[in-house]
């Protein structure tokens, strides 16, 4: 591998800022906010939107539509007689 055109890769700790929930993960992105973690060291700390703790597909409140089929459409749209 050529040397010195890697980002650097480190420890980072992504806080989700609608719910508050953190987790600790390694990532190229850096950030000037630090946080310091369970285990007593200090990281990077990233803001994220949405997070598997409050995206609605993750946390069951996401709806979903029935799909129908195209049988089933058409009689929808045109009735059955």
């Amino acid at each position: 591998m050529k040397q010195d055109i890697h980002p650097t890769y480190q420890p980072v700790v992504f806080m989700d800022t609608t719910t508050g929930f953190k987790f600790l993960s390694g990532s190229t992105r850096s950030s000037n906010e630090t946080t310091e973690w369970e285990d007593g060291n200090t990281y990077p700390m990233i803001r994220v939107e949405i997070t598997s703790d409050s995206h609605p597909f993750y946390t069951g409140r996401q709806k979903f539509q029935q799909a129908d089929g195209r049988i089933a459409r058409f009689e929808k749209k045109y009735g059955k007689k």
